[in-house]
């Protein structure tokens, strides 16, 4: 069962749900927007001639920082990681991720397929933006790049993911290796 606007208000007001900077001008009938924050991870090509992730042979990554008032630019069939400015979560809720059709309609995809967020997780989410258009997409921080849907689970986990989760305590770099952030 998915929670509806009023529902997730209602849950919001009860502190069951986080949701940092609410604002009720981003609830749907059933979702929540999020925003884009201002950091980017982006692969360096020239480090890595594959990336064999079996044995940890992965890609090393420079941050980009932007301000609020300036623009990232994803060039065509580049994959670059991104954060949400929204910090949330819920120990009551399962959390799912989806793109904005709009943004899909122009060839952005938001994640490829880390979009559930599990009870006991909260995080500002890692974006796995990908450009499947032929012409640049810029991206904005503070834009509205995705929403959340918000479903009731039917019990308690017998695991919460602030115990069993793999990355409960890191922030959005944990995606990436230590040694190259």
């Amino acid at each position: 069962m998915y929670l509806s606007d009023r529902d997730i208000l209602g849950a919001v007001q009860a502190e069951k749900l986080t949701l940092s900077d609410f604002d009720v001008a981003r609830l749907n009938p059933a979702s929540y927007d999020i925003l884009l924050g201002n950091k980017f991870l982006i692969a360096e090509r020239h480090q890595s001639a594959s990336i064999d992730p079996v044995n940890k042979i992965l890609p090393e990554y420079q941050e980009v920082i932007i301000w609020d008032d300036e623009h990232f630019i994803l060039h065509p069939g580049s994959n670059v990681l991104g954060h949400s400015r929204d910090y949330f979560g819920s120990k009551e809720y399962l959390i799912q991720l989806s793109g904005k059709s709009s943004l899909a309609r122009i060839g952005l995809v938001i994640h490829n397929t880390a979009g559930i967020i599990n009870p006991g997780h909260f995080l500002n989410i890692v974006f796995e933006l990908s450009n499947f258009n032929n012409l640049p997409i810029i991206l904005r921080p503070g834009m509205r790049i995705g929403q959340l849907t918000f479903s009731q689970i039917t019990s308690s986990p017998d695991k919460w993911y602030d115990v069993t989760g793999r990355y409960h305590t890191e922030n959005w770099k944990a995606y990436v290796p230590e040694k190259t952030v």
